[in-house]
């Protein structure tokens, strides 16, 4: 036992204070979610009195559409994340795999374009979207097909050049016995590169649609209506006033808003979690 407590002791110690200095503040939120002051001014760490005030506010009261604001980031998100994974792992293949002119360029340019921080280009951005809204209304400024334009470009060079080090490590006997089967380069994709790239793909999409889902600065300056606003840009009206800041409902809506994330982590846990060499070449 002494072994043990000068050997072990100390590292479940440092273990167990990251994770009580990780989940303190979200046992914070979740105290103010349940108070009924609404506000984040607490008397005690523990459980005084347990109101339902907050959540019935969100879902009760005509002036919140908290439930179109969900619909419209699992829509927005799941959007990105599935035409991320699509144009994504085509676009890593052919890079990685087919041979074109402007092969080389296209792959350096989008380096080159991730480099330059994102919040350089949200005001040439902004303008772009401005004059796309004066000849198409549906895909321009304040729309959330707009939104999803801009989602995607930004989001594109990453998983592209993550899923092109994938397809990189893949061994190209694998597409050499296909072509001496007869499979044109789509079945390969198809038949080869997809069963083999699910954990990376389930990575992508996981990555995109968080990313998307908690993203604030771009749908707060293209969705101004309140029935096309995202549950972040919803949930800021709560404690944007300067007088009127309602910490409770925001704290309970921030609740409600991490279980679809929480739901499509647990779903494709199996699949992070999945070795990467599965399905190899065959000996």
């Amino acid at each position: 036992m002494k072994k043990w407590a000068r050997t072990n002791l100390w590292r479940h110690v440092i273990s167990l204070g990251m994770c009580a200095f990780a989940l303190f503040p979200l046992y914070l939120v979740i105290l103010s979610s349940f108070s009924q002051t609404g506000s984040l001014q607490l008397t005690s760490f523990a459980p005084s009195a347990i109101s339902w005030r907050n959540y019935k506010l969100l879902f009760n009261s005509p002036a919140i559409p908290y439930l179109t604001w969900m619909k419209n980031s699992l829509v927005v998100a799941g959007t990105v994340a599935i035409v991320s994974v699509i144009v994504g792992g085509a676009s890593a293949f052919a890079f990685s795999r087919l041979k074109f002119r402007g092969k080389k360029l296209g792959i350096q340019l989008l380096l080159l374009v991730q480099m330059f921080p994102a919040i350089l280009a949200i005001a040439a951005v902004y303008v772009i979207m401005e004059r796309v809204y004066r000849f198409a209304p549906r895909v321009g400024l304040g729309t959330q097909a707009g939104l999803i334009l801009v989602y995607l470009g930004g989001a594109m060079g990453v998983n592209i050049w993550l899923l092109k080090g994938f397809v990189d490590s893949i061994p190209i006997e694998l597409d050499e016995a296909a072509k001496i089967d007869g499979a044109s380069p789509v079945q390969t994709y198809w038949l080869i590169f997809v069963p083999l790239a699910t954990p990376v793909l389930a990575v992508v999409a996981l990555m995109s649609f968080i990313g998307t889902f908690n993203e604030f600065i771009l749908a707060r300056l293209f969705l101004v209506d309140m029935g096309n606003r995202t549950i972040a840009v919803g949930l800021q009206a709560f404690i944007a006033g300067q007088y009127s800041r309602n910490w409770g409902p925001f704290a309970a809506g921030s609740i409600l808003a991490s279980i679809p994330i929480v739901i499509i982590f647990l779903s494709l846990q199996k699949y992070i979690i999945g070795g990467l060499t599965a399905g190899s070449v065959k000996g």
